[in-house]
Parts: C-alpha cells; sequence; structure tokens
C-alpha cells in the first residue's frame, strides 16, 4: 500500500516537473545526455588537435579517431581547414591497425595519375579548395561494421606577425558530439611570451569558465581547449553540436632587444621588430576603380573604409585620390598635406563618388605613380617621408590599354623601385594573378577583398598593415662568407606591429660568434642596429629546452626559403623561371612540404582495392571552393607482387620466384670485398644496376673469411642520362642538371620525367621508372657496435614487365619465363634440408630445400621463403660462369 503511495506521488511529481519544461524520464534524459552521438552509424569518438609553437614556427597535428557503430560498411569523411600560409607535411590513414602513409609527389606526377583517373571514370568527390582565411582538406573512406578508422594530418606554418601579435587561426568544426575533444597547444618563445589569449567565436560562458584555460610565465605559454560532451550541447537535450567557428590563439614576446638570433644544428633565424621609433611620415596615393562593376554596394563600402582611412591619417602625411574608369579623374592635381581642413575636403571628395564607365588601369596608375614622382622631385615632400601606392579594382582592364604584360611593363618603369605598389582585388571577377604580379615585382603584395558585409573593414584592416612605417630601405648584414643560403634580408619598409625574419645556414659551425647588422632609415635619422652572438651560448640555450621540436628552425628555414622562390618565380620567364622551380620543387620534395609544386599522394583501401587520394595546394588566384577544383581524386595505383618476383639480400642469397611452379630457386655468390657484380643490364631500355661487395668488418683475432653483402648499388639510365648511387649512408643522383644528395634520414620524393624515387626514412628506396618498372633498396641497419658486421642493402626487383626481352644479368636474365624440374628428393647431410635433382636450362643439378628472408616489408624480421639452393655460386643455373658478371666499377 506504502509503495502505491509513492508511485503515486512520484506520477504527480513527473507530471508538475513535466508541466515546467522538464522531461517525464529524466533516467532516459540522463542516458542520452552521457552518450557519444553517433550520426549514419559513424561515431566520432576522438577529435585532438596539438599545436606546438616554437620561436613562431608552429607544428599542428589534427587526429581524429571514429568507429563504424552500424552492421554494414559506412563512408567516414575526414574535414580540416587550415591556415593558407601553412603547408601540409603529412597525412596517414589508420584502418584497425593498418596504416596507409601520405607521399609527397611533384604534381606532374600527380597530374598524369589524375588525368588516368578521369579517363577510367573514378574521380570520386575529394576536393581541396580555398576560402578567405583557410584552404580545405577533405578525404573519406568506406570502413568495415564494427571496424575503427584514425586520420592524422599535420601541417607547418611560420606564424607572421600583424598589428602586434602573432595569430593561430584554428576552424573547429566536427559537425556532431565528440567525446574527447581537445586543442593543446604549447608556445615556446626563447625571447619570453608577454601576453597570450585565445578567444572563439562559438564559445559561451560557461566553456569560457572551465573548458578553455590559458597560461604563461616566462618563456613557455599553454591553451587547451577541452569542452565536456554535455558542454558541447547547443541545448541540454540537443545532440547538436555547437562546436562551430574559429579558434584563435593571439600572443607576443617581450622586446628588450629589437632584434633576436637563435641557432639549432647549424642553422640560424633572425627575428627584428624594433620598437618605440618616430613613424616615417608616408606620401599615399589612393588608385580607386570606379568603373560601372563597383556601382552598389561595393562603392559604398569603398567610400565607407577610406572615410576611415582618413580619420587616421597623420598630419606629417600627404595624400590624394585617383579615380579611373574609362578616364582619370584626380581630386587634386598635387599632393596635399593632410591638415584637418584637407582632410575634411578629402571627406567631402569621397562621399561625392560616383560609378561610371569601363575600367582603365594603366592609366589610373601611370597618373598616381607620376604624382609621387613629381612630389619626390620638386621637394613638395619631407625629405624623409617614403611614398605609397595602393589601387583598388574589381576587374581587368578593358579600355586603353588592357594588355596585362603591357600594363605590368608601364608600372615597372614608371616606378623604377622607389616605392612600393599594393593591389588590391575587390571580389573573384578578375586576374588576380596580374594583380599579384605586378605588386611583387614593385616590392608591394597583393590582398583579395572578399565580397561580403566586412568588406570595408576588410580594406581598414589592410590600411591599418601599412599605415605606420618606422624604417625604410632596411638591409639585414651579415659578415663575408659567415652566412650560406641566406632568405631574404631587404625590404622596402619596417611597419610598426610587423616582424622582419630573415635565415640561414652557417658557413662554419666551429665558429665562436658573429656580428648582424640591421641599417635603415628612420624619421630623423639612419639608424643601424648590431646583433652580437654566442653561438656556443645560443645553441646550448635552445637544445635544452623540452618544447624544441627537432630541427625546427631547419624547417622554418625551408619554409621561408620555399615562400620566397614561390614569389620570384611568379614574376621569372624562360631560364631563371625554370631554376626557382626546381629548387622550389626540390626543397618541397625534401622537407615533405605540400605546395603549389607538389601534391600529397595517399593509397587508401576501397571495395578491396586500392586506391590513391591526391591533394594540392591551390593558390589564391584559382577559384573558390564554390567552383569545385577537381584536384584530388581517387584512383587506382599499381598493385606490386605480394612476393617480390626477384631479389638479393643478406649473404648475398639472390632469390628468383617462379610464379608458374608456385615455388623459388636461389644462389649465393661467393666474392671479395671490392667486386662489383652486374645485377641488370637492358639494351632496349638503357637500365643497367650493379653492387659492389662489402664485408665483415676485420679482426685481429678472426683470419676466416666472414660475411659479404651488397654494400654500394649504382642504377643508371641511358635514356634519361641519369645515376643513381645507393650506399648505407646516402644516396646520389646525377642528372643533367647536377648532383642532388640525400640521407637516409630522409623522407623525400624526387621526380622528374620517366623517374620517380622516395626515401623513406632509414627504411627503403623505391625506384620507378615510368609505369612498368620499379625497384626498392632496403637498407639494413646493424648495431654500430657490433664487433663483425656493418649496414648492408637488399635489391628488390617488384616490377619489371616493361623491361625488354634482351635484359641480362645476374637477376635481369630471370625475368624471362624459364622451368625447371626437381625429382629425387631425399633426406641431405642436414635432416632439416632435403636434397634433390633439378633440370633446369639443360643441366641436371644437386640443390638443397632451404630458406631464405624476404625483408621488403619487414626490415627487422623478414619473412621466410622457401626455395631450392643451388650450390657453387648458381652454377649450371646462371648463364656461364659467376665471373662473367664481374666488372670494373659500379657505373
Amino acid at each position: 500500500m506504502a509503495s502505491a503511495h509513492w508511485a503515486s506521488l512520484l506520477c504527480i511529481l513527473l507530471s508538475g516537473l513535466a508541466a515546467l519544461g522538464f522531461p517525464r524520464n529524466p533516467v532516459r534524459l540522463l542516458e542520452k545526455r552521457s552518450l557519444p552521438a553517433v550520426v549514419n552509424g559513424i561515431e566520432i569518438y576522438s577529435t585532438k588537435i596539438n599545436c606546438k609553437v616554437t620561436s613562431r614556427f608552429a607544428h599542428n597535428v589534427v587526429t581524429t579517431r571514429a568507429v563504424n557503430r552500424a552492421d554494414t560498411a559506412k563512408e567516414v569523411s575526414f574535414d580540416v581547414e587550415l591556415p593558407k600560409t601553412a603547408f601540409i607535411t603529412n597525412f596517414t590513414l589508420t584502418i584497425d591497425g593498418v596504416t596507409y602513409p601520405g607521399q609527397i609527389k611533384e604534381k606532374e606526377v600527380a597530374k598524369k595519375q589524375y588525368e588516368k583517373a578521369v579517363s577510367q571514370g573514378k574521380t570520386a568527390g575529394l576536393v581541396k579548395a580555398s576560402g578567405r582565411k583557410l584552404e580545405k582538406f577533405t578525404v573519406s573512406v568506406n570502413v568495415a561494421a564494427g571496424s575503427k578508422v584514425t586520420f592524422e594530418l599535420t601541417y607547418e606554418e611560420l606564424l607572421k606577425r600583424h598589428k602586434g601579435k602573432y595569430e593561430m587561426y584554428i576552424k573547429v568544426k566536427p559537425k556532431q558530439l565528440v567525446k574527447h575533444f581537445e586543442i593543446d597547444a604549447h608556445i615556446f618563445e626563447p625571447q619570453g611570451i608577454s601576453v597570450l589569449d585565445a578567444e572563439a567565436s562559438f564559445i559561451t560562458n560557461d566553456l569560457l569558465g572551465s573548458a578553455l584555460t590559458k597560461s604563461f610565465s616566462g618563456k613557455k605559454g599553454h591553451v587547451s581547449f577541452k569542452p565536456s560532451l554535455d558542454q558541447q550541447r547547443t541545448c541540454p537535450t540537443c545532440n547538436d553540436s555547437l562546436l562551430d567557428g574559429d579558434f584563435t590563439i593571439t600572443y607576443d614576446v617581450n622586446r628588450e632587444s629589437p632584434a633576436n638570433i637563435q641557432i639549432v644544428n647549424g642553422y640560424f633565424v633572425h627575428f627584428f621588430a624594433p620598437q618605440g621609433l618616430p613613424v616615417v611620415p608616408k606620401n599615399i596615393v589612393f588608385v580607386i576603380d570606379v568603373s560601372g562593376s563597383m556601382a552598389g554596394r561595393k562603392l559604398e563600402q569603398t567610400k565607407d573604409a577610406l572615410l576611415k582611412i582618413l580619420d587616421d591619417m597623420r598630419e606629417e602625411d600627404y595624400l590624394n585620390f585617383i579615380l579611373f574608369s574609362s578616364g582619370v579623374t584626380i581630386w587634386k592635381d598635387h599632393l596635399v598635406q593632410a591638415t584637418p581642413e584637407n582632410l575634411q575636403e578629402a571627406r567631402k571628395f569621397v562621399k561625392s563618388i560616383r560609378d561610371q564607365g569601363m575600367t582603365n588601369i594603366n592609366d589610373g596608375l601611370l597618373r598616381g605613380i607620376s604624382m609621387l614622382n613629381t612630389a619626390w622631385e620638386e621637394h613638395q615632400v619631407p625629405e624623409r617621408s617614403t611614398s605609397i601606392v595602393i589601387m583598388l579594382t574589381d576587374g581587368d582592364a578593358n579600355t586603353g590599354e588592357s594588355r596585362p604584360e603591357k600594363i605590368q611593363e608601364n608600372v615597372r618603369n614608371a616606378i623604377g623601385g622607389r616605392f612600393p605598389l599594393y593591389n588590391l582585388g575587390f571580389g573573384h571577377n578578375l586576374n588576380y594573378n596580374f594583380l599579384e604580379k605586378m605588386a611583387l615585382e614593385n616590392n608591394g603584395l597583393a590582398r583579395r577583398i572578399y565580397e561580403d558585409s566586412d568588406a570595408n573593414l576588410q580594406l581598414q584592416g589592410f590600411y591599418e598593415e601599412v599605415a605606420n612605417p618606422l624604417l625604410t630601405s632596411v638591409e639585414v648584414a651579415y659578415p663575408n662568407n659567415a652566412i650560406l643560403d641566406l632568405t631574404q634580408n631587404s625590404y622596402k619598409h619596417f611597419y610598426d606591429g610587423s616582424e622582419i625574419v630573415v635565415a640561414g645556414r652557417l658557413a662554419d659551425e666551429d665558429m665562436n660568434s658573429f656580428k648582424a647588422d640591421v641599417k635603415g632609415h628612420g624619421a630623423l635619422n639612419d639608424l643601424t642596429f648590431t646583433e652580437e652572438v654566442d653561438l656556443k651560448e645560443t645553441e646550448a640555450a635552445l637544445k635544452e629546452q623540452e618544447y624544441i621540436f627537432g630541427n625546427f628552425i631547419e624547417r622554418l628555414w625551408a619554409y621561408l626559403t620555399i615562400e620566397q622562390l614561390l614569389e620570384k618565380r611568379k614574376n621569372a620567364r624562360g631560364e631563371e623561371k625554370d631554376n626557382l622551380t626546381a629548387q622550389a620543387l626540390n626543397m618541397s620534395l625534401k622537407y615533405h612540404f605540400v605546395t603549389p609544386l607538389t601534391s600529397m599522394v595517399v593509397t587508401k583501401p576501397e571495395d578491396n582495392e586500392e586506391q590513391t587520394a591526391i591533394a594540392d595546394k591551390p593558390g589564391e588566384g584559382q577559384a573558390e571552393a564554390t567552383a569545385v577544383n577537381p584536384t584530388l581524386a581517387f584512383l587506382n595505383s599499381y598493385q606490386p607482387p605480394q612476393k617480390p618476383p626477384y631479389y638479393v639480400d643478406g649473404d648475398p642469397h639472390f632469390i628468383i620466384q617462379v610464379p608458374e611452379k608456385d615455388d623459388a630457386i636461389c644462389f649465393n655468390i661467393d666474392e671479395e670485398p671490392g667486386t662489383v657484380l652486374r645485377l641488370i643490364q637492358d639494351p632496349v631500355t638503357g637500365l643497367t644496376v650493379n653492387g659492389q661487395i662489402i664485408g665483415d668488418k676485420q679482426t685481429s683475432q678472426d683470419s676466416s673469411p666472414g660475411k659479404t653483402y651488397f654494400g654500394k648499388l649504382g642504377i643508371a639510365s641511358t635514356h634519361l642520362d641519369l645515376r643513381i648511387e645507393v650506399t648505407t649512408e646516402k644516396i646520389s643522383l646525377w642528372n643533367e642538371v647536377g648532383r642532388s644528395t640525400f640521407s637516409w634520414h630522409d623522407t623525400v620524393t624526387v621526380t622528374q620525367a620517366g623517374l620517380s624515387m622516395t626515401i623513406n626514412k632509414k627504411k627503403n628506396m623505391v625506384v620507378s621508372f615510368g609505369d612498368g618498372v620499379t625497384f626498392v633498396v632496403v637498407l639494413h641497419p646493424v648495431w654500430k657496435k657490433h664487433p663483425l658486421h656493418q649496414d648492408f642493402l637488399g635489391f628488390y626487383v617488384v616490377d619489371s614487365h616493361r623491361m625488354s626481352a634482351w635484359t641480362h644479368g645476374l637477376l635481369g636474365q630471370f625475368f624471362h619465363p624459364f622451368d625447371f624440374e626437381v625429382s629425387d628428393i631425399h633426406p641431405g647431410s642436414d635432416p632439416t634440408k632435403p636434397d634433390a635433382t633439378m633440370v633446369v636450362k639443360n643441366h641436371r643439378l644437386r640443390v638443397t630445400r632451404g630458406f631464405q628472408k624476404d625483408y621488403m616489408k619487414d626490415v627487422s624480421n623478414g619473412t621466410q621463403v622457401a626455395c631450392w639452393f643451388v650450390h657453387n655460386n648458381g652454377q649450371g643455373l646462371i648463364d656461364g660462369t659467376h665471373t662473367d658478371y664481374v666488372i670494373s666499377s659500379l657505373f
């Protein structure tokens, strides 16, 4: 009776709570709130964005883990939006413990693969597109029921200083509730951190108080954002995530000195950002497009921005407005000082601007440039002032001189290197590449203004970046012959709130110190900032810090060098452009950066086949995400056989797979260390492979002959005029351009017409000559202090179907079909290894059953391969005798 009474009371209580908006079943609510979201059978149970910033260089790893909770296979997508200024360095896909790593390849190679995919109709929707600040990386894969998948994307960038702060921009959009969601950022700055903040467009007070933490002390800073499942919900009973927007980390460093130089492993970076200097007066001409296409909101936003800019002008500045449409209209016939009276008059002029006519970019720019030149020549402006042209247009030239190359030439000749030109492109209905080239060759830059409600703020923001020049004609100088491979070290202007970054390589890592001078013209006088650097002290101080990630300064130098080579390339022609392209491409491949010259290629499983995803880096001049850019596609890739048909590894053991027999034959070659053997020679394709034998280390106690291995390989192509020398320490490539040398510590892909060469760090090297010839060289590292053995190489032929019938050599002669018969199998001297009689090539041979190792996939343990061993250096199996294959040199 009592229990019925309490049940009745509970029903009344729940009904009352329901009337107030609470759910009738709180237990079910608690269950619902504690469970992660499963969308279309897929649960994303972990997303972690790990950021490590050392001396402005950011290394970011985005890891997402998901599981298929459905009872059928489902597609899982991985979307990451990363900054345009970043370079992707790696992507891996792991399904049920099997990892599919990414490879960086030359874009032209990937393009050919893509075109092949198009011809086969295999262009699945994998797209990498560009937005305002971000580029989108997208990949999807089918995952079996109950299977788990992990996506991991790594990218790096040098954080640039704008308006006094470094900004790290992270797009957060998981699309569903995630059980473990975390942004974890660690910052290490040797100069010390002066301010650190983090904010997000989607953060509520609840998240601000408990999920977001930020702290800094001395040289270290930390930001963590770790919302619980309930904190991610848009409402207490919702399964929608409120994590959708921008997460931004900003910071700055202490500046007790205007400069800071850091050195690690022979590479240095020099940061320069002086404080407290008076602003250099500027002479600025605004060249504004007022053609008919600017009508409406674009022109109103432009006028609004100009009015705000006039409010920020300093009285020491001089200015003028040039309007261009079919013709040219000027506000004043010369520059005028920014006095309150003149600024008031300028506001009236701006408010009166109307759209009309066509687009005469050439005449508008030349008129503005001429005005600045005249003001300078006739001393109408202060001697210690600097000049700037800012041009805004929303379209292409269509009247007057309309040829882009001719306009570029006219502007270049008119400016003569005296001041910078900044081009602002409004919207996408224009030739952005033309604007960028013209700006870059005149010491400026181009910026796209997006057609949006904040276009006026974009215009103002750009002006603020260049509003306060502190130095002009800045030169960063180092001792002669002390520095190699220096990045850009001269700048037309240094603007307040920015930073000059120069990196390079020390010519002599053993020198004790060097001096760096930064010279520039200030508002009042010429200035020289000198920084004395104690190399040992500086490097030791950096190396002891736990935040340092490896060779970060070398990678920072590579990032900056590639970025600047690509900019120079935009205006180069002919041989100069080819050289710049080659340099940027080689560095992109060496340092594993996805740049406009390279693509990331990832092989992934799809419907019991392996397919390949290709990711490019789009430029600002390309179409936006709304115009789908088919630069990523899934496509079939060549599948090497499960067992390599022909290889030589170990002491040296030659293994010949005979698929028709489902069996293998093996033999050894016993020769003295230093002997060079011909492995492959094809007079038709022009390919040869030779190997040099090495022995065990010599010991005084043991005079017996030791084991021998291959320690050096030479791969050559007469048709491509190239040679590849592989040793246990390095890989050298000679072609018509010259010699390139790589270490086994590199992960790099080198491509040229007819060749692809990939080095997988400390593991192997894959060399392909077109479609149909692929070799793999395996590195066997041995403990350095081993008393006998030393590092050696294995050589595997995984594809030879394009080699000719005339191919010969110790391995090459077996590329053609041959037959053998085994009989009379009987116990041998070793009970575990029976002997038999083999008839092959009209010879009757005694052979022994044994096992060798295939190390192509597992270099540590190898895979057992059963084979019939032919004695006496393969006599009777190989054509002639083994000494016929001894040659004098590797090439």
